[in-house]
């Protein structure tokens, strides 16, 4: 039976079997989640909703009994979606599903036409002559496929973050990418695109996997194709946004704290839930529970961090502002709700026992432990990085992730709250013992 078919069944079963619960889930992490992708919903970096959103977490964390409840802000160059509309007018009309990238270019207000070049993946783009593309509009195609890691979404990402870049240098006047998603219906993922100092910015859009089958079937038959394009969102510079931030605090102030990362900006298409309203949730019902335990002996700082879907921009503002503040170490949660499968560590080896009474914490959760290192994620990594700290990944199984990310599926009832539950029950095993942990903690 087809694979693809498979798991669209499952997802169908998730979300029926979500449905149709008379009452939700009490916990923290979902009421966290569904207050917030419902009294909210969508929050672009830079819009007003991301501002409403900070107004609602700095409200609730309070609310929650967290100490030092603050929002930092900071500017950003922003970007403002506009009107989307992709046509295939030759050699067959056939209209196409389509979503802007952050960063693209506008058309005008009418749109353009061209020749629309189909180049089978990322490398077949870069390969193409200098000025190939003059006048023409580039399709990026790739074969993106789902697996529990979520390791595919490095590589075939080029597609959507350095393809509209390329294209432009090769001549192109607009770009459109085959989706960054492993779903099989007519939605199509958004994202963010950067454009190379130098490089003149062009219109740049993501179709539908079915729209992207349909441009790669016509293609193969050796017709000429054309576009009518429509793409009128457009960069703003200075746009506000900001970090929301609270703390569990230390019974000793001395030692360095933990890191918890997640962002709570989101895509405007969906309601943001599993990227990364879920993450917020996680870690903070994570770091409630630890204190019903008892005051931890550091303290553990949450980051709500601000714009990381436009560049990152939170978890860089972070680090600067709170440079000369030590840490000890980070993690983060970024990859939606589904389980924690594995645990990884970037500690130095003097840790090495800590690393060992984690993973032994976390073996009845069924997660085992992973032999690569951790890398924490977009939103602590700034200051992973400036300050070295130690690292532990609590990997979540990504087989469905990307058939949901950037879409306008990403919605509450994809997110099962038994799957939500055993997440921040591995975050409070954790945090039970690194928060509590006299010694130094090292990174590598």
């Amino acid at each position: 039976m087809n694979t693809a078919f498979l798991r669209a069944a499952a997802l169908s079963a998730l979300v029926l079997s979500t449905a149709a619960r008379a009452d939700e889930p009490q916990t923290t992490a979902w009421r966290i989640l569904a207050d917030l992708t419902t009294e909210i919903g969508p929050r672009l970096p830079g819009s007003p909703r991301e501002a409403a959103a900070r107004d609602w977490a700095v409200a609730r964390l309070s609310a929650l009994g967290l100490a030092n409840v603050r929002s930092e802000a900071f500017p950003i160059q922003g970007w403002v979606r506009g009107e989307e509309t992709a046509r295939l007018t030759a050699p067959y009309p056939q209209a196409l599903h389509i979503t802007a990238l952050g960063n693209s270019a506008p058309t005008p207000a009418g749109g353009i036409s061209g020749e629309l070049v189909y180049f089978p993946s990322f490398q077949a783009l870069q390969a193409a002559p200098d000025g190939a593309l003059k006048g023409k509009i580039a399709f990026i195609d790739h074969a993106m496929r789902a697996n529990q890691d979520g390791s595919g979404y490095g590589p075939y990402g080029q597609a959507r973050r350095q393809g509209p870049s390329v294209a432009a240098a090769k001549g192109a006047v607009a770009v459109v990418i085959r989706s960054i998603g492993t779903d099989h219906v007519r939605n199509p993922h958004t994202g963010v695109t950067n454009f190379a100092k130098g490089a003149a910015a062009i219109p740049a859009g993501a179709v539908s996997n079915p729209d992207a089958d349909l441009i790669a079937r016509v293609a193969r038959s050796g017709k000429p194709m054309q576009l009518a394009l429509t793409l009128t969102g457009k960069p703003q510079a200075n746009l506000p946004s900001g970090n929301v931030i609270a703390e569990v605090p230390g019974r000793d102030p001395s030692l360095p704290a933990i890191l918890l990362g997640c962002h709570l900006d989101s895509w405007d298409l969906g309601t943001g839930a599993i990227d990364d309203a879920s993450g917020c949730a996680i870690i903070t019902d994570a770091a409630l529970r630890l204190r019903a335990q008892g005051q931890p002996l550091r303290t553990v700082r949450l980051l709500w961090a601000g714009s990381e879907e436009l560049g990152g921009f939170g978890g860089q503002a972070y680090a600067a502002a709170h440079a000369d503040q030590p840490h000890a170490l980070a993690m983060e949660s970024d990859f939606g709700a589904d389980r924690v499968w594995r645990v990884r560590f970037r500690l130095a080896e003097a840790n090495r026992p800590l690393a060992d009474r984690v993973a032994a914490a976390l073996a009845p959760l069924g997660i085992v432990r992973g032999n690569t290192v951790a890398n924490g994620g977009t939103d602590v990594e700034p200051m992973i990085e400036r300050q070295k700290l130690a690292v532990i990944d609590l990997d979540q199984d990504g087989t469905r992730y990307f058939d949901l990310h950037h879409t306008p599926d990403d919605t509450l009832d994809k997110v099962d709250p038994v799957q939500l539950e055993q997440n921040v029950q591995a975050w409070t095993a954790v945090l039970g013992i690194v928060a509590n942990e006299p010694g130094p903690l090292g990174g590598l």
